[in-house]
């Protein structure tokens, strides 16, 4: 019997080994673009308040489809960026979760999220200064820390499963762009060759144009590290390409972060602590508005976290809807906006991970779901990517 019951035992220890190295946790991200501009005909009409209205009732055509997106990969951690920010949690994140994730939409059945983390963002914050160089401190668009006209607008929810370890996050939205060492922020200029930004604009503008989290998830009893933001889209500006460059840092900054015992002195947070990351086991969540391959942003920042030592960067997230969209482009399997390019990145760490499967929400024409990604007013010009990741046993 003490040789059998052995055997039963070792049994037990095998097959629980089993199961933990198979443990999986799906992540996401997705731009919602539920920000006011999708809910009104003229910026000029905007007030602010246009999406928790619409979060009041469980009947947007708008959101449903964002919750029926949702519902249909069910991650267990997800990143919204797009999503306004409000310090009312009843009013934002818990009334889109209520009203619409609970709810079960055509074709999904409804999906809960206990755990969710918001935090205030740079966009609309009024800077004090003159940042477009129109003569005029307006506070509003341009001249906010971040492009907005209220603030708030493109804010950032992370909404999970697991519980969040509130009391270990780390947030950079008062980073100062200057503090970073090679910054381009000094290389931007006029067409005279002198300073775009003011002396007192240099000092108070801040990297982050949302903002940068740390955001520790506890799975299971290991720690998962969500790495978020939404830098600026390297456009909108003019020859002196404020925005590129600042997206080029934004981006540049989580490469800074992981390499903590080398370049990442100088980085500090919200609550006065210095240096990088600290942690083990961690996935960069975001619409990053960059891509190695296209587009108008610096290639390096982007390639350098990409192919940073600590991340894995294969396979690449694909959808066959995406490669229809643009059948002559070597790269639109991977394209993850309806503008083609790839923008948002699930970038899970080589430490305590292994990528099972990956995708992007990206229907063909020919597909019923091809509906809730038509075009924005659908849903979102974005596709939300997801990677489901095995988590090794490592501490």
């Amino acid at each position: 019997m003490s040789k059998v019951y052995a055997v039963f035992c070792w049994s037990i220890v095998f097959m629980s080994q089993i199961v933990a190295a198979s443990e999986t946790l799906k992540v996401a991200t997705f731009n919602v673009s539920m920000e006011a501009t999708n809910y009104v005909a003229r910026e000029s009409d905007i007030k602010g308040n246009e999406l928790f209205e619409r979060l009041a009732t469980s009947e947007n055509p708008h959101i449903k489809n964002i919750a029926a997106i949702i519902q249909r990969i069910n991650p267990d951690i997800i990143l919204l960026n797009e999503f306004d920010y409000t310090p009312d949690e009843n009013k934002g994140v818990k009334a889109f979760v209520k009203h619409y994730l609970n709810k079960d939409q055509p074709g999904s059945k409804g999906i809960d999220y206990p755990y969710y983390y918001i935090a205030p963002v740079n966009t609309g914050v009024d800077s004090g200064v003159d940042l477009n160089r129109d003569g005029v401190a307006s506070g509003k668009g341009d001249d906010a820390f971040g492009y907005g006209v209220y603030p708030g607008q493109y804010g950032m929810v992370l909404l999970s499963k697991f519980p969040i370890d509130k009391s270990k996050i780390r947030t950079f939205q008062l980073f100062k762009w200057r503090d970073m060492p090679n910054n381009m922020l000094t290389t931007i200029q006029d067409k005279q060759g002198k300073s775009w930004y003011s002396a007192d604009a240099q000092d108070v503008l801040r990297l982050s144009s949302k903002s940068h989290w740390d955001v520790p998830v506890n799975v299971n009893g290991k720690t998962v590290h969500i790495l978020a933001s939404h830098p600026t889209p390297p456009v909108f500006d003019g020859p002196e390409d404020r925005n590129g460059k600042r997206n080029h840092d934004e981006v540049r900054f989580w490469v800074d972060y992981l390499n903590a015992g080398q370049n990442a002195a100088y980085i500090y947070d919200d609550q006065g602590q210095h240096g990088g990351f600290s942690g083990k086991r961690f996935v960069v969540l975001g619409d990053l508005n960059s891509s190695q391959d296209e587009g108008d942003s610096y290639k390096d920042a982007i390639g350098g976290l990409i192919n940073h030592t600590t991340i894995i960067s294969e396979p690449a997230p694909m959808s066959e809807g995406g490669k229809r969209h643009s059948p002559d482009n070597p790269f639109a399997a991977t394209h993850t906006a309806g503008w083609r390019m790839r923008a948002d990145y699930v970038l899970p760490s080589e430490y305590g991970f292994s990528i099972k499967q990956s995708g992007i929400f990206w229907p063909t024409e020919q597909q019923a779901d091809y509906v809730l990604i038509k075009n924005r007013e659908s849903s979102s010009d974005h596709r939300l990517v997801w990677a489901e990741l095995v988590l090794t046993d490592n501490d």
